[in-house]
């Protein structure tokens, strides 16, 4: 098993654990993605606390295992609404591949899409 795939089971095993424990079995997927979205912009927020963004304050050295750990939880929540829309590994994988080829055209300005290429 690749490490992208066994994220997934660990997150699907994860999620299962948390439906059940939690008595979230009846949420709608539509429910799920809208509390994780939630869930993952307060993980966001943590992040972005952890870099000095609040130029009006002081900066304090950047804690780079901090960072690393907001950036694991916001993976977390990722995996977790992939799950919930049926995206599995491979699949994220194939349309990680396709959209960061489309990206690169964009910026060649080989796109179909206009709007991106350089000057």
């Amino acid at each position: 098993m690749d490490k992208l795939e066994n994220i997934f089971k660990h997150q699907n095993r994860f999620d299962t654990e948390l439906a059940e424990t939690r008595g979230l079995k009846d949420i709608s997927m539509e429910q799920w993605i809208q509390k994780e979205t939630l869930a993952m912009l307060s993980e966001l927020s943590e992040l972005i606390d952890e870099v000095n963004f609040k130029w009006w304050k002081n900066p304090k050295p950047v804690d780079t295992d901090k960072v690393k750990d907001e950036l694991v939880d916001i993976l977390h929540f990722f995996v977790s609404m992939c799950l919930k829309t049926g995206m599995d590994a491979n699949e994220l994988h194939e349309r990680y591949l396709s959209k960061n080829k489309e990206n690169f055209a964009r910026q060649h300005g080989t796109s179909e899409k206009k709007g991106y290429e350089v000057g």
